[in-house]
């Protein structure tokens, strides 16, 4: 199988090189992740199961502030799963800077979604920007789950992702180590969420932390994820998404 995920590799290597750097980079790591690989009954989605449709939710960190459109981490992650002949399409971000979860349920409700294969939900930095009662986050984060779940229907899969650590930025002055306590109790809620329904939940806090305000970390403003760390991000997605994708 480590075979075969390698020779697929090596046909789509030619498109790959002409896209930019950063996906030159996500794809060594993928290589390097598949040679270290066990072997697997069924390890790739083929063409003929047809694509997959996606539904990411969330808020500045889903919709990709202060970086270009193809930044964003849901359409890179359509473009390395590409890489194992799976294609997810359409994609579709339903997220806005600044959103609690409250906003996304707004906005949620206002719209008419469903029948999805799968749908992400990263929510709750701006709860905890706001000061807002942790336990209101906890008991929205549920009534979210139960969307997600609604919109990707019985045959659908749904994941979770947790926050990442502006607390580590130059934003954060001085209260960084507060933020990073913070951020790490709402990621222990979904987290636990996670586990109740049984759902993917993927953590990617450590990434941002480890990459700090590196020059090569953040978006031009500082504060965001640049698409160089959600290429960080979609490497740690990659193997866990592969195990519930495919069938």
């Amino acid at each position: 199988m480590r075979q075969f995920i390698l020779s697929t590799l090596d046909r789509r290597l030619s498109r790959v090189r002409e896209t930019r750097g950063v996906r030159m980079y996500l794809l060594f790591i993928v290589l390097a992740l598949t040679s270290c690989a066990g072997p697997s009954e069924s390890m790739e989605r083929g063409a003929e199961d047809g694509p997959i449709s996606y539904l990411a939710l969330g808020d500045s960190y889903t919709i990709g502030q202060g970086i270009e459109e193809d930044g964003r981490w849901p359409l890179q992650l359509a473009d390395s799963l590409a890489l194992y002949d799976i294609s997810l399409s359409p994609v579709e971000i339903i997220a806005r800077t600044g959103w609690t979860t409250t906003d996304l349920q707004n906005a949620i409700d206002e719209s008419n979604l469903e029948n999805y294969d799968l749908v992400s939900l990263l929510i709750g930095v701006n709860n905890q920007y706001r000061r807002q009662d942790i336990e209101r986050f906890r008991i929205e984060l549920r009534l979210l789950i139960d969307d997600a779940l609604r919109m990707a229907g019985p045959a659908g899969h749904v994941f979770l992702v947790s926050i990442p650590d502006y607390g580590v930025t130059p934003f954060a002055g001085n209260g960084g180590e507060a933020i990073g306590r913070e951020i790490d109790a709402y990621n222990a809620i979904i987290a636990a969420q996670a586990e109740e329904r049984d759902l993917l939940y993927i953590d990617i806090t450590e990434i941002s932390r480890e990459l700090g305000d590196a020059p090569t970390a953040l978006a031009a403003d500082r504060l965001h994820p640049s698409a160089f760390q959600y290429s960080r991000w979609v490497n740690a997605m990659i193997p866990e998404l592969l195990q519930i994708l495919v069938e």
